[in-house]
């Protein structure tokens, strides 16, 4: 089992970085590799990916989330591939996005990547991007505000994600 863990920290107010992570559609515009997210209900989401030539889809279930707090997910299907992301206020207009990543590499691909700092490296990249980005764009894309606890789905006020217009990237 591999453990990869790194953070940043984001000149936005915590709730602005919690609300735009929740986006996940959004995630190719600041994740390499990722090529679409489709989310299919409140606790799944459906990935496409492509690194080093190789593309997967496969589904995600988020298990856990807690507003401005966390989100925890696993791949469905793969078991020792999970992960985590915290949210902690550093201020009123400044916040810690931590990210933490559980997994098994299966190929001898993967093997070679997780020995040589690859996926390390992605995901501090894809750190630095999110920071970019919402940073940059000044406000979030949308946000869902709803909790999830052990598969049980809590909403707040908003039932469905608020969606705001695209914005362009850059």
């Amino acid at each position: 089992m591999s453990v990869i863990e790194d953070a940043v920290d984001i000149d936005v107010p915590v709730h602005m970085a919690y609300n735009q992570w929740t986006q996940f559609e959004c995630f190719p515009r600041f994740m390499r590799g990722v090529r679409r997210v489709d989310r299919s209900r409140s606790t799944m989401t459906h990935w496409a990916t492509r690194f080093g030539g190789v593309t997967r889809e496969f589904d995600v279930e988020i298990t856990e989330q807690r507003p401005d707090d966390r989100v925890e997910w696993r791949v469905v299907g793969r078991p020792g591939l999970s992960g985590e992301v915290s949210f902690r206020s550093l201020g009123e207009d400044r916040c810690r996005v931590s990210l933490r990543i559980d997994f098994t590499p299966r190929s001898a691909a993967e093997r070679v990547g997780a020995a040589l700092g690859l996926v390390r490296r992605q995901v501090r990249e894809d750190l630095r991007r999110f920071k970019e980005y919402i940073e940059r764009q000044g406000r979030e894309s949308g946000r869902w505000r709803g909790t999830i606890s052990g598969g049980r789905v809590e909403p707040d006020s908003d039932i469905l994600p608020r969606r705001v217009p695209n914005w362009p990237v850059g």
